[in-house]
Parts: C-alpha cells; sequence; structure tokens
C-alpha cells in the first residue's frame, strides 16, 4: 500500500495496522513496541528498573516520605523496606517482559545517586501510555523531572503502537502539574476521584499530549 493510500485511511484503521501483525496461523496478533531501557537525561539517565535497585530506591523512597505522603499512597514506611523494593524490582523486570509497565530508575550521571522514579504504564486505552513520577526532595526544582518526562514523552510517541500520552495530578498539586503544562501537554478533562492520600483533592487533571 502506498503512503497516500495510507494517509486516506481513517486513523483506526491506521492504527490497527500499526499494532497487529498476523501470525503463524494467520489470526491477527497484537504486536507491543517497548522503549529503550537505559535514556539520557541531561545530567542524568533513566535506566530500567531492576531488582538489583532495591535497596538505593529504598533508602531513597525513607529520605522521601514527608515529601510523598502527601500525594503517594504507597508512601508508608513498608515501602522503605529494602526487601519490600527487591521484590518491587522484581515485579517490574517482569511487567516490562510483559509489555504493561516500563519503570525506570533516575540516576545522578556522575555519582549514581537515585533521583527520582519514573514509569510509562499501558492503563489508558490500548494505544496510549501515562506517564507517572516523583522525585527524591534533595534534587527539587533543578528541571530533573521537566527533562525526563519530555525525554519519555518523546520515546513514547515514537512507539509503533502509541499514538497518545496522558499525565494525571491532583489539582491540589502545583508542582506536578506544572510538568506536563510546561511540556505543552493539553489539559484535557478533570474527573472526580475519591482521595487516597493526605494531600489530594476529589479532583484528578487528566493532561494529554495535544
Amino acid at each position: 500500500m502506498t503512503r497516500d493510500r495510507l494517509a486516506k485511511q481513517p486513523i483506526r484503521r491506521r492504527i490497527f495496522r500499526r499494532c497487529c501483525a498476523v501470525d503463524g496461523y494467520g489470526l491477527l496478533a497484537f504486536v507491543r513496541s517497548a522503549p529503550a531501557e537505559r535514556l539520557l537525561v541531561d545530567g542524568a539517565e533513566l535506566a530500567r528498573l531492576r531488582q538489583s535497585d532495591g535497596d538505593d530506591v529504598a533508602a531513597a523512597v525513607r529520605v522521601s516520605l514527608i515529601h510523598l505522603r502527601p500525594w503517594m499512597p504507597w508512601a508508608t514506611e513498608a515501602a522503605a523496606d529494602p526487601v519490600a523494593q527487591r521484590g518491587r524490582g522484581r515485579e517490574a523486570e517482569l511487567h516490562w517482559d510483559q509489555g504493561s509497565d516500563y519503570s525506570y530508575v533516575l540516576r545522578h550521571s556522575e555519582n549514581g545517586a537515585i533521583l527520582g522514579m519514573f514509569g510509562l504504564h499501558r492503563r489508558v486505552g490500548p494505544t496510549a501510555l501515562e506517564i507517572g513520577y516523583w522525585l527524591h526532595p534533595d534534587y527539587l526544582g533543578r528541571g530533573y523531572a521537566t527533562r525526563s518526562v519530555g525525554v519519555l514523552t518523546e520515546v513514547a510517541l515514537s512507539l509503533g503502537d502509541v499514538d497518545r500520552i496522558e499525565i494525571h495530578t491532583d489539582e491540589a498539586n502545583k508542582a506536578s502539574a506544572a510538568i506536563p503544562r510546561r511540556l505543552g501537554y493539553r489539559l484535557d478533562r478533570i474527573e472526580p476521584k475519591t482521595p487516597q492520600a493526605s494531600g489530594k483533592t476529589e479532583r484528578k487533571q487528566i493532561w494529554v499530549t495535544p
């Protein structure tokens, strides 16, 4: 099929052709693209989360608990346990291989310190990814989160089976919402949601790529 004929097809058909392939039995099988396991960010590097990262992640979570508790329901003492984080690392490896979630640890490019965690999650539709993130409080205000989300946005949109990226923020979390706004995301809608952490409201903002 020529490029001109493909361009004239309805968008749904073009996405379908891009995302699916015919297997050996003549059946259509869904093909998911995966991002690179290591991504360079100015001053840091996003690397695929592994079980071996568990101890460092636990230490970073412990230092960040006070900062994270108002927004992250998982931010408890249990999350600062190295054994728990090694287990989460094992799950993250499995989810990556299954193509459902791609979890990254952000490390400083010089000293290897953990600056935060980022992820691409297939939970907002068959051709969409949601970006989630949290940052170590010692590294706030330096642009690490914005640059990392910018890199993940570009990488996610380059995948053959993705045509939309979403970021979900609580209306009260101004710092988190500033990231998609700064990167040119559009506030698509606000949905009601029962608060699951002390700082959250009942209003969840849904940001989408333009």
